[in-house]
């Protein structure tokens, strides 16, 4: 039996996308478990950081929404500096 099996597959909205603040591209990325409700939303900016959302979402389009509020709302470079970066250990 292969392990991979048991393992869900990741379900990428339609409603993901590429957008551009202030001259700066942000990935919205919005995604859940096949067999899931909720949706995560991650959006990665140009220096390549994921800003992941801890809260779920009942549908993509709020996702989505959510995520072209907040970085217009902050500005493109307050988003990227944002408190909700949390840095890896190196």
């Amino acid at each position: 039996m292969n392990d991979t099996d048991d393992e869900p597959n990741i379900v990428r909205s339609g409603k993901s996308k590429r957008i551009v603040v202030d001259a700066l591209p942000f990935l919205i990325e919005i995604f859940r478990l096949e067999g899931d409700k909720t949706w995560t939303l991650e959006v990665v900016d140009k220096d390549n950081t994921s800003h992941v959302w801890d809260d779920q979402f009942i549908s993509d389009t709020e996702a989505r929404d959510t995520a072209v509020a907040a970085i217009n709302s902050e500005g493109a470079v307050t988003f990227m500096r944002g408190d909700n970066v949390v840095p890896f250990r190196r």
